[in-house]
C-alpha cells in the first residue's frame, strides 16, 4: 500500500511508502539529506518492515529526540500496526 507520511522534527518533510504484507517495496523522502536518505531507502527496501522498526525506532539526530531514520520507523508502524 503506498502513503506519504508527514514528518515532524527532521529536515524531510515526508516520507513517501510502498509495503506490500511485510516487505518494504519502496521508500523516499522529500527534502533532506539527499545522498544519505537514498541510501536509507536502498538498505530497507526489500526488508521485512517490523526488522526494519526494530532497527531504525528511536535513533536520534542531534538534540532533536528523532531522526529521519526515526521517522522513517514510525511510518512503517503506522502502515503495519506495529507497537
Amino acid at each position: 500500500m503506498k502513503t506519504t507520511y508527514k514528518t515532524t522534527g527532521v529536515c524531510a518533510t515526508a516520507i513517501n511508502l510502498d509495503i506490500e504484507g511485510d516487505v518494504i517495496k519502496e521508500v523516499s523522502f522529500d527534502a533532506g539529506c539527499n545522498g544519505n536518505l537514498q541510501a536509507i531507502s536502498v538498505l530497507v527496501e526489500g526488508m521485512n518492515a517490523k526488522d526494519a522498526v526494530a532497527k531504525l525506532k528511536g535513533i536520534n539526530c542531534k538534540t532533536r529526540g528523532t531522526s529521519c531514520r526515526d521517522q522513517l520507523a514510525r511510518a512503517i508502524e503506522s502502515q503495519i500496526g506495529a507497537n
